[in-house]
């Protein structure tokens, strides 16, 4: 990161900022990555034949931290998302056709992919809601509807979708549902739009699609008929550990940033650094930052040990935290830049505006809260009232 990436930040910024959606230097650096053995480090599940490091999750999170202090370092690692996730499902549900058709090319950072799921005209923190369809005819499905905050699809080598869509309307919610594999040039798929986020346009993009009677082989159905949304919760619980991880490398470096400023700035003939005030958010940053990376570490660890699923409340959590943690850390560093820290002159602007974003990403902050809060009053109900009873000073004793 320090040698290799770090010296070409300003070019990739310049280069994008023409318009240029991947820099050329990129496939160099790539090889490079993949030559040092620093690839694919995000999939604990590798096969021997398969390229890349088998890492745990909880080996994974801190490199995850380092590479988020920039925003197109993942990819250098072949570890940027949607891809990872996309990996991951293909890896536990593909066929042997899809393996050699999608997985093979993503493991080898030939291609890059995207995943569909998110809807406009309805509340996608319910998945059950989808309504794109996914309709059989003969040894076809034909898929229509609009997606939306699709991200990659605008990447140049972004060549398949992961679509969820409803396949039986009649079934009960949970079993509506299933994921089909889409070639981005299959006829009736269409990129509307670059939906800019907090007025930030994203290179890869986060785009609108149509699908409109696109027809795909029944060979494309990933997994089974009606079991989309357990492999939509399935792809979801390491992806949030690695935006989190992510998100608190962005925050160490915003702290950075801001001791660095605090340090060299002066007002009223003093340092920044001497005011008892600023004193308190570098505090306040570096405590609630340690705070979020051993909350955060201790779900990659659950997930090692045992499963996503026995991990989904602490994942919920760690959701919940670093991106109200982001926001907080980088609004300091704002306000000790001063106007400064409004300007595309440091990162921390785009990096507020992604803060904000991922209280939606991967589900907003209401639904993580209902998942934790829901798991503290199932452990109340089977205490029952009995420890209740033995902190509170007038019980009648002769219920005890």
């Amino acid at each position: 990161m320090d040698d290799c990436l770090l010296p070409l930040n300003r070019r990739w910024h310049v280069e994008t900022a023409q318009g240029t959606r991947y820099p050329a230097f990129m496939e160099d650096l790539k090889a490079h990555a993949r030559q040092l053995g620093l690839w694919n480090l995000f999939l604990p599940g590798l096969q021997p034949d398969e390229p890349g490091t088998r890492l745990s999750n909880l080996e994974y999170a801190p490199l995850a931290e380092i590479m988020g202090r920039l925003p197109w370092a993942s990819e250098v690692f072949n570890c940027s998302a949607p891809d990872t996730g996309n990996m991951e499902l293909l890896h536990l549900f593909a066929s042997l056709e899809q393996r050699a058709t999608w997985l093979t090319p993503l493991l080898n950072g030939e291609i890059r992919s995207c995943f569909a799921m998110t809807e406009p005209d309805v509340a996608s923190s319910d998945a059950t809601n989808i309504q794109t369809r996914i309709r059989r005819e003969g040894d076809q499905y034909v898929i229509s509807g609009r997606k939306w905050f699709v991200t990659g699809a605008q990447h140049p080598l972004c060549r398949m979708a992961i679509v969820l869509g409803v396949t039986n309307p009649d079934a009960e919610p949970h079993a509506r549902h299933s994921m089909v594999i889409v070639p981005m040039d299959t006829p009736g798929v269409r990129i509307v739009r670059n939906i800019p986020v907090m007025h930030h346009e994203a290179p890869e993009g986060h785009n609108e699609i149509v699908f409109r009677d696109v027809r795909i082989p029944v060979s494309n159905l990933l997994g089974s008929e009606g079991h989309g949304f357990a492999l939509a919760q399935a792809r979801l619980g390491p992806g949030r550990i690695h935006h989190c991880m992510r998100t608190i490398g962005q925050c160490e470096l915003a702290l950075e940033l801001m001791c660095a400023r605090a340090l060299e700035r002066q007002a009223f003939s003093r340092r920044l650094a001497d005011f008892a005030n600023i004193q308190d958010w570098i505090a306040e940053s570096r405590i609630e930052i340690d705070q979020a990376r051993l909350l955060t570490l201790a779900a990659a660890a659950r997930i090692d040990r045992h499963d996503n699923e026995s991990a989904r409340v602490d994942v919920s959590a760690i959701k919940v935290v670093a991106p109200r943690l982001q926001v907080r850390v980088i609004d300091r560093a704002m306000q000790v830049f001063g106007a400064m820290g409004l300007t595309p002159d440091t990162p921390l602007a785009t990096l507020y505006g992604w803060g904000r974003a991922l209280r939606f990403v991967d589900g907003p902050d209401e639904v993580h809260l209902r998942v934790v809060a829901r798991a503290e009053l199932k452990k109340a109900k089977a205490r029952g009232t009995t420890l209740a009873r033995h902190f509170t000073p007038h019980a009648d004793e002769s219920t005890c």
